[in-house]
């Protein structure tokens, strides 16, 4: 199995993989990381995905950073597509299926399982608060994309804000959201600046969740926001990121206290993330949660 990513080698998954790997007995198996740069050339994107096609050894792949950029490089080179990768133009795992390649957008899924382990119950209901969320990448497209289902009815956030520094992400986001047809206005902004985001930070209103699912603090050092960033009383400040500089998340830890903060990092994330993932690239069933889930979890985090 590969791992289409930045910097691969420094991730979890490279300790955690061949443990999961025996706990779900996959057999002879290994992993190995694919680094491109940020916005890669196509014809990279291209090497990678007709290797692992053309690979008898490949099983697959989980994409992170350029799941929308290898889509747009590759589209022709997929059989098949699930719908969520339709919809949102991003591939985050390859898989094989009877001599076909299949791509699927899985984080509308672990993203989703990933915000409900630590946001309780009719959180939007009863608090009527916000969600920010920076960066308009494809994981921001995944959250937003659950944020705005229909079926979770009234408990949505009052208001759903998100801000990009490029005009033009923000313009396929919202071409993706009107897609959906939610019945649910989106604020978009441009924001070339962290201080851009400082502006927006400070009017939203109590126990609203900020997310930061820009990539900087992992595949770049910084924050999307500056150190005199106000956040939210009783706020939950979620970095998408659990490792590299996590900018953003020093940043709502040193105001954790004085402005009684929920600070979660990307954790939970990456443990759902490449969960779907690696059921789906082996064709088995690994549950969400549960003994089994919680098994899943104990191994990862003995090596975290």
């Amino acid at each position: 199995m590969y791992f289409v990513g930045m910097t691969t080698a420094q991730s979890s998954i490279m300790r955690v993989f061949p443990r999961w790997a025996r706990f779900l007995q996959l057999g002879d198996v290994g992993i190995q990381g694919i680094d491109c740069r940020w916005h890669d050339d196509p014809h990279v994107y291209r090497r990678v995905v007709e290797f692992i096609r053309d690979d008898p050894l490949s099983r697959g792949a989980l994409v992170t950073t350029h799941k929308i950029d290898l889509l747009r490089s590759c589209r022709n080179l997929f059989d098949a597509l699930d719908p969520h990768a339709e919809l949102m133009g991003e591939v985050s795992c390859i898989a094989k299926r009877g001599g076909r390649l299949c791509g699927s957008a899985k984080d509308p899924i672990s993203s989703g399982l990933a915000l409900e382990a630590f946001l309780p119950d009719g959180h939007w209901i009863n608090t009527r608060a916000d969600t920010f969320v920076l960066g308009a990448g494809g994981s921001a497209i995944a959250i937003t994309s659950y944020l705005l289902a229909a079926w979770h009815g009234r408990d949505r956030p009052a208001r759903l804000i998100v801000s990009n520094r490029s005009p033009a992400r923000l313009g396929e986001m919202a071409a993706i959201h009107r897609r959906l047809d939610a019945d649910f206005a989106v604020e978009y902004y441009c924001t070339p600046h962290p201080a851009d985001n400082d502006t927006i930070l400070a009017s939203l209103s109590p126990g609203s969740l900020v997310i930061n699912a820009t990539g900087l603090g992992k595949d770049a050092p910084g924050s999307p926001l500056t150190d005199a960033a106000i956040f939210p009383p009783r706020g939950w400040a979620w970095d998408f990121n659990y490792r590299g500089d996590l900018g953003f998340l020093r940043q709502a830890r040193a105001r954790e206290k004085e402005r009684q903060l929920h600070v979660i990092d990307g954790w939970t994330y990456f443990l759902h993330g490449w969960t779907r993932v690696i059921a789906e690239v082996f064709g088995i069933e690994i549950p969400v949660k549960g003994p089994r889930f919680d098994e899943l979890a104990r191994l990862a985090e003995e090596v975290r």
